[in-house]
C-alpha cells in the first residue's frame, strides 16, 4: 500500500470541498470522492443534488458508499505524513513568544512558515507541503506568517482583501471593486504597496536624516558642555586667584593697619615714658631744693641765711611743660589704609577687566552700516563705517526698514545665536546712542529706547551725562569719558555689555535678556547741535592691544 500511495499525487487524497485530506471518503454515482460529512453538508445546503466537481444532477439523493480502497490509501497516507511530520518537527523550531504558530499542529505548536489567505490558516513547514504540491492548493494566496488572518478578509463579502481603493484609501475585495467601489480608482494591493513602500522609504530616509541630525546635535551639545566645563574651570581658577589675591591684599592691609596703629601706640608710650622720667627728675631736683630752702629758712644763723639766699631764691632750671602733651592721633589711619586697599583692588579689577575685554574681543565681527535703514538726514561714509548728522534731508525712497523721525541707523549684520563684538569711536561727541535692537522694532515716528520695545542701549547727553536706557533708566557715574566704546552680545546668555576700551572698564551690562529674534547693531549720532556734535560715530577695527 505504501508503494501505491507513493505513486499517487498527494492532491488525490484531498477533498475538493474542504481541501483537506479525506475523512471517511465516499463515492458518488459519477465516480468522484468526497468526505462523507462534506458532501452531505453540501447537499443539505442546496436545493439540487449536484456533484461539486462535474455538476452532474441527481434527481434523488444518491446513496453514498464508503470507498474502502481510498480509505485504506488515505489512512496509509496519514500515517506517512505523521511520521514525516514527526521527523521534521524535531528539526523545526517551536514557535517562540511573538512568533506566529502553526494552526494545524496538535502538540507542540511549531513556527509557521506561511499563512494562507484562502484557508485563513497558518502552516509550519510540514503542514504547508500540500499547498506547495497540490495543484488546487497552489492557487491559494500565501504570504509571510501573520496573526489575525480574519482581518485580511472582507467583512462584508468574506473574500480576501486583494485590492486597494485609492478614492476611499481602504483595502477592498474583488466584489467590493465591482459593487460598492465600482466607480472608484481601484488598484491591486501590490501596486499600491509598491507606491506606499517607496513613500515609506522616503519617510524612513527622512527619519534617519532627522536621527542623524539629532545625534549630531547631541554631539554638539556634549561638545558645548565640555567647552562650558573647561571655561567654568578656567573661570573658577581665575576667580580663586583673583579673590585669593584680594583676600591676601585685605589681610596684608589689615596687618599693616594694625602694625601702624601699634607702632603709633609704642611711639606714644615711649614719648610718655621719656616725659615722665624727665618730670620725675625735675621733681627730684625740686624736692632737693625745697629741702634746702626749708632748712635755711628755719636757720637762726643770720649770716648763713644771707649767704645762701641768692642761690636758693630762684627755683632750679626746669622745662616749660605747659605746651607739652601726649596726644596720639589715629584719625585717617583706617581711611588711608582703605584707600590703599581700594587702589590695590582697582588695579586687580583693571587687570580682570583687561582679561575680560580681551576674551570678548575674540568675537569681533566686521560691522557696516545699512543705508536702507538710515534716516534721510544722516550722512554715511562710502565704506559704511562712519555716520554723522547733516542739516539737509536727502530725498530717499521710503521703505519699511528706514527710520523716519529719529536720526539713527542699523548695522547690516545680524545675530540670532552665539556672540559678537564691535567697537565704536565716540571721540569729540557730546551726544550719542549705541546698542542693539530687534529687527521688528518700530522705525516710524518717535521711538522709545527701552528693552520692552526692543532696544538695549546706553547714551551720552550734554557731554557728561551717561545713562543706560533700562526700565527705569540707570544713571552712570564714569571715572573717565570713553573715547571708544566696545559692545558685546551673548545671545543665548541674554547679555549685552558695554566697555570703555581705552580704560578696559565695564560701563554697563543688560543681563537676563530674552532674545527671540535677530538683533542688529544700533547707532544714533544725534543732532549736530550747530556743529558742536558734528563728529561722526566711527566703527573701528578691533585690536587686542589691551
Amino acid at each position: 500500500m505504501s508503494a501505491v500511495s507513493c505513486l499517487l499525487s498527494e492532491d488525490q487524497f484531498l477533498c475538493s470541498i474542504c481541501l483537506d485530506v479525506f475523512t471517511n471518503p465516499v463515492s458518488t454515482p459519477c465516480g468522484h470522492n468526497f468526505c462523507k460529512n462534506c458532501i452531505n453538508e453540501h447537499w443539505n445546503s442546496n436545493v439540487q443534488y449536484l456533484c461539486p466537481l462535474c455538476n452532474k444532477v441527481f434527481y434523488t439523493r444518491p446513496k453514498l458508499h464508503v470507498n474502502t480502497l481510498l480509505s485504506e490509501m488515505v489512512s496509509q497516507f496519514r500515517q506517512e505524513a505523521q511520521q514525516k511530520a514527526s521527523s521534521s518537527s524535531s528539526e523545526q523550531q517551536a514557535a517562540k513568544p511573538g512568533e506566529v504558530p502553526c494552526d494545524v499542529c496538535t502538540g507542540t505548536k511549531l513556527k509557521a512558515l506561511k499563512s494562507c489567505l484562502v484557508c485563513l490558516t497558518s502552516y509550519c513547514e510540514t503542514h504547508l507541503e500540500p499547498h506547495l504540491t497540490a495543484s488546487r492548493l497552489k492557487r491559494h494566496q500565501l504570504l509571510d506568517p501573520v496573526e489575525n488572518l480574519e482581518d485580511r478578509m472582507c467583512m462584508k463579502h468574506d473574500k480576501p482583501l486583494e485590492l486597494f481603493c485609492k478614492t476611499d484609501q481602504t483595502c477592498v475585495c474583488m466584489l467590493c471593486s465591482v459593487l460598492d467601489h465600482k466607480t472608484h480608482d481601484v488598484v491591486p494591493l501590490k501596486e499600491e504597496y509598491e507606491g506606499k513602500k517607496a513613500e515609506l522609504g522616503k519617510t524612513e530616509a527622512e527619519i534617519q536624516e532627522m536621527i542623524q541630525k539629532r545625534r549630531l546635535k547631541i554631539q554638539e551639545i556634549k561638545y558645548s558642555v565640555d567647552l562650558s566645563e573647561e571655561a567654568a574651570d578656567r573661570e573658577k581658577a581665575e576667580g580663586v586667584q583673583v579673590f585669593t589675591t584680594l583676600m591676601e591684599s585685605v589681610e596684608r592691609s589689615l596687618n599693616e593697619l594694625i602694625e601702624t596703629i601699634e607702632e603709633k601706640q609704642r611711639t606714644t608710650e615711649k614719648q610718655a615714658e621719656d616725659f615722665i622720667k624727665e618730670l620725675e627728675q625735675e621733681i627730684s631736683e625740686l624736692k632737693n631744693r625745697s629741702s634746702e630752702v626749708e632748712k635755711v629758712s628755719h636757720s637762726e644763723d643770720h649770716l648763713h641765711l644771707l649767704q645762701n639766699f641768692p642761690s636758693l631764691k630762684a627755683a632750679p632750671p626746669t622745662k616749660d611743660w605747659r605746651e607739652v602733651s601726649v596726644r596720639p592721633s589715629y584719625e585717617g589711619t583706617v581711611v588711608k589704609a582703605v584707600a590703599q586697599l581700594e587702589e590695590t583692588i582697582s588695579k586687580q579689577m583693571k587687570k580682570l577687566f583687561e582679561a575680560e575685554l580681551m576674551r570678548v574681543q575674540q568675537y569681533a565681527v566686521n560691522v557696516t552700516l545699512d543705508p536702507d535703514t538710515a534716516h534721510p538726514k544722516l550722512i554715511l561714509s562710502d565704506d559704511g563705517k562712519q555716520v554723522q548728522h547733516g542739516d539737509v534731508k536727502k530725498k530717499l525712497p521710503d521703505n519699511p526698514k528706514r527710520f523716519s523721525s529719529c536720526p539713527c541707523v542699523l548695522g547690516k549684520q545680524s545675530l540670532s545665536s552665539g556672540r559678537f563684538y564691535f567697537e565704536v569711536q565716540v571721540k569729540e561727541k557730546t551726544n550719542w546712542d549705541l546698542g542693539v535692537a530687534r529687527g521688528s522694532i518700530n522705525r516710524k515716528g518717535n521711538i522709545t529706547l527701552r528693552p520692552q520695545y526692543g532696544f538695549w542701549t546706553i547714551r551720552l547727553r550734554n557731554g557728561n551725562e551717561y545713562s543706560a536706557r533700562n526700565n527705569p533708566p540707570v544713571r552712570l557715574s564714569l571715572k573717565s569719558q570713553p573715547q571708544k566704546v566696545g559692545l558685546f552680545v551673548d545671545y543665548e546668555d541674554g547679555l549685552v555689555s558695554f566697555y570703555d576700551v581705552d580704560a578696559a572698564a565695564l560701563i554697563y551690562s543688560f543681563t537676563g535678556c530674552s532674545f527671540i529674534e535677530k538683533l542688529y547693531p544700533y547707532f544714533c549720532p544725534c543732532l549736530n547741535d550747530g556743529g558742536i556734535n558734528y563728529a561722526p560715530l566711527i566703527i573701528c577695527p578691533v585690536n587686542q592691544t589691551v
